[in-house]
């Protein structure tokens, strides 16, 4: 990949507007890879008073689409699946990864993990994404 091109698309993807309207941070990409980070506001609670599912899909979802996008070439999600593993606080700074599975000509699958500062396990989730030519 020309190292134009991979700087091209990690800014792209650090530009994304729905991820700046949560305060995504993108702390890694590399091919394959990713890490974001969040702070979790008040205002991404659900009635509960915990984080807000949709919140923590939405940075696995970055973390995702980092991953699939870091090698250049335009990824789609196709499907993504979540389970939700403890319910978290406001004012905590959560952290999503996403890490290549299996790379195809056509698709990728990619695990990604939701954790917490101290590394407990929020959600775990698996995603597919196809690759255009």
């Amino acid at each position: 990949m020309n190292q134009n091109v991979a700087q091209e698309i990690i800014d792209r993807i650090k530009h994304d507007p729905f991820a700046k309207s949560l305060g995504v941070k993108y702390l890694e990409i590399k091919k394959g890879y990713s890490k974001v980070s969040m702070f979790l506001r008040q205002d991404m609670l659900n009635f509960h008073g915990v984080a807000h599912g949709g919140v923590i899909f939405s940075l696995a979802d970055a973390a995702f689409g980092a991953a699939g996008n870091s090698h250049g070439q335009v990824a789609l999600a196709m499907s993504i699946e979540i389970n939700y593993r403890r319910p978290v606080a406001a004012e905590s700074t959560l952290y999503a990864e996403a890490k290549e599975e299996s790379f195809g000509k056509h698709t990728a699958l990619y695990h990604i993990t939701v954790t917490t500062e101290d590394g407990k396990l929020v959600a775990s989730c698996h995603g597919t994404v196809y690759r255009k030519q």
